[in-house]
């Protein structure tokens, strides 16, 4: 092997590296989200501030990133298709799987979304008329009696269930939508877009909870604020860019199987810093549903978007 090839190889490895903790960092930040929500609560949080905070400070931030890094305004037909996408999609997610937190443990909320990528194959079946592979239909299998395990293994109200899956089926929706809207333009602009939509609708609606005599709650205490932050800058901000510096280094194949390390990361925290029990039928049902992931994106031959490549929660 010649010097120049060993070179090569070496930074073929190191590169490869890299991709992988830059993944694992956007997944832990995502991970991490619920938790700090849940800390933004008992703050005396509620949703409409919580997510008003958090898109208007992400899309401050992203607005800065794109000025830094010399990345243009889409044309503005593609603007008005993303603000759509952010005002209905991205907003109506969010706040599916941000009140889904006050009705339900953190991990069972995560593990839920968790389902989009299998909702996802599926839409694209019905819809896109994508052929349904062995694959999808393992995963659909593996996915169907973990969610019912991990519904029943963990605690969570009715209503608290319900909003985690219909954070999972529109996300899975926004997906589907935003694979042609997105096509060609660069993803953080993209992002952007999307975040600044949504604090404007988030805004709107303060104002008119405000003129209802029902403002938003915003945290009380520093520690409250400081979570906010956090939603906005770690869990939004830093996991996207991660997350798209690790793609350009792993593919998007690698990028989501390793994306399955969020919803861990949401249950380790939620045990270690909110006392929640993991019990072993959620377990269980939990490893299901990643393995479904899994297999998922393993088998596919068109890999399903991991969370970052669309931006979510």
């Amino acid at each position: 092997m010649t010097v120049s090839a060993s070179t090569t190889a070496h930074e073929q490895a190191r590169a490869k590296l890299t991709g992988v903790l830059l993944i694992a960092v956007s997944a832990s930040a995502f991970g991490a989200m619920a938790i700090f929500a849940r800390f933004a609560y008992a703050a005396g949080a509620d949703v409409y501030g919580l997510l008003l905070v958090r898109f208007v400070l992400a899309a401050v931030a992203l607005a800065w990133v794109m000025r830094t890094r010399g990345i243009g305004v889409p044309p503005w037909r593609r603007v008005l298709a993303l603000a759509a996408m952010g005002g209905i999609g991205y907003v109506g997610q969010s706040f599916c799987f941000f009140s889904a937190l006050n009705h339900a443990q953190a991990s069972l909320v995560a593990l839920l979304l968790y389902l989009y990528p299998l909702f996802v194959t599926i839409l694209a079946a019905v819809f896109l008329k994508e052929r349904l592979t062995t694959a999808a239909v393992i995963a659909l299998i593996l996915c169907s009696v973990g969610a019912g395990l991990t519904v029943g293994g963990g605690e969570g109200s009715p209503l608290g269930i319900a909003l985690g899956l219909a954070a999972a089926v529109i996300y899975s929706v926004y997906i589907i939508v935003g694979a042609r809207v997105t096509a060609g333009v660069n993803p953080i602009a993209t992002t952007t877009v999307i975040c600044t939509a949504a604090a404007l609708v988030y805004g709107a609606v303060g104002l008119l909870r405000l003129g209802a005599g029902v403002p938003p709650q915003f945290p009380a205490s520093a520690g409250g604020w400081l979570a906010l932050a956090a939603i906005a800058l770690l869990s939004t901000v830093l996991a996207i860019l991660t997350f798209f510096a690790g793609l350009q280094r792993l593919g998007a194949a690698q990028a989501s199987m390793l994306s399955t390390l969020e919803p861990v990361v949401t249950v380790l925290l939620a045990a270690l810093l909110l006392g929640e029990h993991i019990g072993g039928t959620q377990a269980v049902g939990g490893g299901l549903i990643l393995a479904g992931v899994l297999w998922l994106t393993r088998r596919s031959s068109a890999p399903t978007p991991a969370r970052g490549d669309m931006q979510e929660n």
